[in-house]
């Protein structure tokens, strides 16, 4: 998350877009806000887009809920991000992602505690209640609430107060400053300030996922279980002349390889995610589009610190230095990822090193070192861990059976032979949850920020680390660096966080890899963003 470098001038369009010296010092610093004039369609494409149509869409992603608060799926976010807005939202500028108003019309920074947000007027949700101050205070107060157990609270739980100004005016007050706040206030991949209305989850309760009303460009009228979502413009929606599409048809597809022949034939009009091995092929077809590129993630093989055998740190260490990297990349990624040394990914430019390979921080394969720590490890003689795998692909991380199947050789050249268990996806994550397992392999993707990378999923406690790994001074390192908006600060704690991380090994990191979205070339206006979004506030149909 950065800035470019022509900081004099963008402070000039963040002056004139939100008004204080003081969000300009924190853009400076990083935060990589940019104003809403400077992200968005070109003219030439507002001007031509054709209104009206219906876009159909295969998804082969779980999608969970869709209610923003409670979603950890990237295969909901897709959704959500299409029929919700946040405080702020995502923006690419095709080099630098960074952060624009959204439902705030302006943000004026006070302290480095305190943050005022002047909300756009008029704004409405789908069922015409307004969204005003109220609407935004009882939102994040949802979020925060014990009671809802929301697995995006941690975002907020520095948030000390929230004050109604005036109607259109909020005010938050945080107990420290808060680096990671432009993500959490987004209304797509930081969800813990993505705006619900307060009728509609009164009235729902618990089937608010299932019946959710936001502010965004389209609306649901159907989910229809394991068939399909419908989504239908939104008249009232505040960004003008948008959404240009009348309907949207998402047909949940599970079997990928069917999902690519319905796009190959014209029967679908675009895929949400693609398994790499197809990517080849859809390149070669005239009438597809294909985007992608390395975005903000990591794949990476969990080790259960909880029990044996990976109690061991020795063993944890020899695991993390026995995998071929460069394999994983070209077997199972079909070349579409690069080797990761630690979490931190390409797109956190201001954080993530180039040169890593040649640093020797984090981790990379060696043989002889791996098998040196093996024969420390308290665990000698052959150990056969539990790997429980889900069957086929789930999502952007490529998981499934390809990687269990290349890394278990590798692992068997050090003494450790795992028992491979292949499960259902639901199952999967009720033993990942529970921590019934040795071995397993995912991803996180959509980061947008360090903290985001490795915060939830590696702090002492979190409900993300599934793997139960705890140190004081990793947890140390990322407060820390969540606590300060000052670039070098947080580098330099975040590189302390890193190499402590991967030295406790609780994880092997893999790969990062491209993300990718399949659209038809009558499809228009798709402004591509490297957070595994689907934006379809401003597509049309040629």
């Amino acid at each position: 998350m950065t800035v470019p470098n022509h900081k004099a001038a963008l402070a000039e369009v963040l002056a004139a877009q939100f008004g204080r010296r003081d969000l300009l010092k924190s853009a400076a610093a990083g935060l990589g806000l940019m104003a809403a004039s400077a992200v968005g369609m070109s003219p030439a494409h507002a001007q031509a887009a054709k209104k009206g149509g219906s876009l159909t869409l295969a998804w082969v992603e779980a999608i969970d809920t869709l209610d923003p608060h409670m979603t950890s799926s990237a295969g909901s976010i897709k959704v959500i991000n299409n029929v919700f807005n946040g405080l702020l939202k995502v923006a690419y500028d095709g080099k630098k992602v960074s952060f624009a108003p959204d439902l705030a019309e302006k943000w004026d920074m006070v302290d480095e505690k305190t943050h005022v947000f002047k909300l756009r007027a008029g704004v409405k949700f789908h069922n015409d209640d307004p969204c005003d101050a109220e609407a935004v205070k009882w939102s994040l107060e949802r979020v925060k609430s014990p009671a809802l157990k929301s697995p995006h609270a941690w975002k907020l739980e520095q948030l000390d107060g929230i004050d109604i100004v005036d109607p259109l005016t909020v005010r938050l007050r945080f107990k420290k400053p808060f680096a990671f706040l432009p993500v959490a206030l987004t209304g797509s991949t930081g969800r813990a300030g993505t705006i619900v209305s307060k009728r509609a989850v009164e009235a729902a309760g618990a089937g608010f996922g299932r019946a959710p009303v936001g502010t965004g460009p389209f609306k649901l009228v159907s989910w229809k279980e394991n068939d399909s979502i419908e989504l239908v413009r939104n008249p009232a929606y505040f960004e003008p002349g948008l959404p240009h599409l009348d309907r949207v048809l998402i047909r949940l597809i599970r079997e990928p390889s069917a999902a690519v022949a319905a796009m190959m034939s014209g029967q679908v009009d675009g895929l949400s995610v693609c398994p790499f091995q197809f990517i080849p092929q859809l390149r070669k077809n005239p009438n597809i589009q294909v985007f992608g590129q390395v975005e903000g993630n990591y794949a990476f093989l969990g080790m259960n610190n909880k029990r044996a055998p990976f109690d061991d740190p020795a063993l944890r260490q020899a695991v993390s230095f026995a995998i071929d990297r460069k394999v994983i990349v070209q077997q199972s990624y079909f070349g579409e990822a690069i080797p990761a040394y630690t979490c931190i990914s390409p797109p956190m430019s201001d954080f993530y090193d180039p040169n890593i390979a040649k640093s020797g921080r984090g981790q990379f394969f060696d043989l002889a070192k791996a098998k040196a720590l093996r024969a420390k490890s308290k665990y000698q003689g052959e150990v056969n861990p539990v790997y429980i795998v889900t069957e086929g692909f789930t999502g952007s991380g490529g998981l499934g059976t390809r990687n269990a199947q290349l890394i278990a050789p590798m692992l068997a050249q050090i003494g450790v032979k795992p028992k491979i268990e292949l499960v259902d996806r639901a199952i999967w994550l009720q033993r990942r949850n529970a921590g019934d397992f040795d071995l397993y392999d995912e991803a996180w993707v959509a980061d947008l920020d360090p903290d985001e990378t490795i915060t939830p999923e590696w702090s002492t406690g979190r409900p993300w680390n599934y793997v139960g790994y705890s140190n004081p001074a990793f947890d140390k390192a990322v407060a820390a660096a969540s606590e300060t908006t000052n670039v070098a600060t947080r580098r330099k704690l975040y590189i302390e966080a890193e190499d402590t991380l991967m030295a406790d090994a609780p994880l092997a990191v893999l790969a990062h890899m491209k993300v990718f979205k399949i659209l038809s070339k009558k499809v228009k206006g798709f402004e591509y963003v490297p957070a595994d979004l689907l934006n379809l506030h401003t597509v049309s149909l040629a």
